[in-house]
């Protein structure tokens, strides 16, 4: 076996995190996020010794290690936020997730760069997330925070591999930055992957602003928005605006080994077609 691609989806925890890695394991993945906590609330109870060892039992079952894995943190966290209190609030809120992280056994955290809220510029909100994120690593011990693109809707950050970079350049342990790019943000920021030539272009761009070296992970969607309208508003492969080719392309290129790919498609009743259609396009590849 050469390298592999890792291919899943983000799946429920309802019940307990211990349950991902089962739901995971259902639809035939070999990649899976999740959330460690409720994303839709700041506060959460700690994780019990019970719930972290089942986790870590059901992991190791299902065949699921570290580098497989991309949990996200809470929606409501904004690591640029332009004022002290709100900014206080989603650092605490961070560092509890990079624990929480730290206490599975995982390895990366993914998270939206931010967001400036029309209240300060944009490389001073990109300074703030770099601030941010030294501090919480500086309180952590061997999880790597993993910046996603965003497609740039309202005042959100991170929807050029520039801004990625310019956080990139604000962190210290630069060992313990990475990158997770969508293709969905990608192409609704203004990214054109319709086509092999256009993926060549666009990952030869990212590679040189950012690179390759940062990469963590992928978010593999499709979009119901236009091209370059900053629009986050995904779909299932399949269908929408973007088409095949950036999956073939990506399935085709040893640059996405090894790294957990994800779906965040709408119609979670096909994750288990969509993957094993991935996994065919990543097969196809390797016999040519």
């Amino acid at each position: 076996m050469g390298a592999m691609k890792y291919i899943g989806a983000h799946v429920s925890a309802a019940g307990g995190v211990q349950n991902a890695p089962l739901n995971a394991s259902k639809i035939g993945a070999t990649a899976f996020a999740l959330f460690t906590k409720n994303q839709r609330q700041w506060q959460a109870r700690p994780l019990e010794e019970d719930t972290i060892d089942a986790f870590k039992a059901n992991c190791a079952t299902c065949g699921y290690m570290p580098d497989q894995i991309l949990p996200h943190d809470s929606y409501l966290i904004n690591l640029g936020h332009p004022e002290k209190e709100g900014l206080a609030k989603s650092r605490a809120a961070f560092l509890d997730e990079m624990q929480r992280c730290e206490q599975l056994g995982l390895q990366y955290l993914n998270f939206h760069p931010g967001s400036h809220l029309r209240k300060i510029g944009e490389s001073e909100s990109l300074a703030i997330v770099a601030d941010s994120l030294n501090s919480v690593l500086d309180a952590t011990r061997g999880v790597t925070a993993v910046i996603e693109n965003t497609a740039g809707q309202g005042s959100n950050l991170g929807y050029c591999f520039e801004h990625i970079a310019e956080i990139i350049d604000g962190v210290e342990d630069k060992a313990r930055v990475g990158v997770c790019l969508d293709t969905c943000h990608s192409f609704t920021a203004g990214y054109e992957l319709r086509t092999a030539e256009a993926c060549e272009e666009t990952f030869a761009v990212f590679d040189r602003i950012v690179g390759f070296d940062y990469l963590c992970g992928m978010h593999l969607n499709g979009s119901k928005a236009e091209f370059g309208s900053r629009v986050d508003r995904h779909h299932s492969l399949e269908q929408g605006l973007l088409g095949m080719s950036v999956f073939e392309y990506i399935m085709g290129d040893a640059r996405f080994d090894g790294i957990p790919m994800v779906l965040e498609t709408v119609d979670e009743s096909i994750w288990a077609d969509e993957i094993a259609l991935l996994k065919k396009l990543a097969a196809s590849a390797l016999k040519l």
